[in-house]
């Protein structure tokens, strides 16, 4: 019989669980939320899964909104720490370009990366 709600429950005997070592990487950059979803669309095509957030940049001076692009070692399908900051840096580089930006920042598990066509 199912319960009130309808859906079926399963045992917890087909759960499944797998563990790897912790690795992300999160790529911050200014411009507008629905060209940087379109853009990660655009580019997930090779066969990836990103999270995409609203931001907002507050500095000295002024303020800005961005995104914050996330990408992270799942379980269900591995990478190696490389292969995924490999990506992110694949994806940096193109998301500069589509949002027509100057810089970008990586921050991922054991790295912090800033780059950019600005002068440091």
């Amino acid at each position: 019989m199912l319960p009130k709600d309808g859906l079926k429950r399963r045992n917890n005997m087909d759960m499944q669980k797998k563990t790897i070592p912790t690795y992300q990487v999160n790529i911050y950059l200014s411009g507008n939320y629905d060209d940087a979803v379109r853009a990660c669309k655009q580019f997930c095509k090779i066969g990836l899964c990103v999270t995409v957030e609203r931001c907002e940049y507050v500095y000295t001076g002024g303020a800005e909104s961005g995104v914050k692009i996330g990408l992270l070692n799942y379980p269900k399908f591995p990478k190696e720490q490389e292969d995924i900051l490999t990506t992110a840096r694949k994806l940096s580089s193109f998301l500069l370009s589509e949002l027509y930006q100057d810089s970008v920042l990586l921050v991922a598990t054991d790295i912090t990366e800033w780059i950019s066509f600005r002068k440091a």
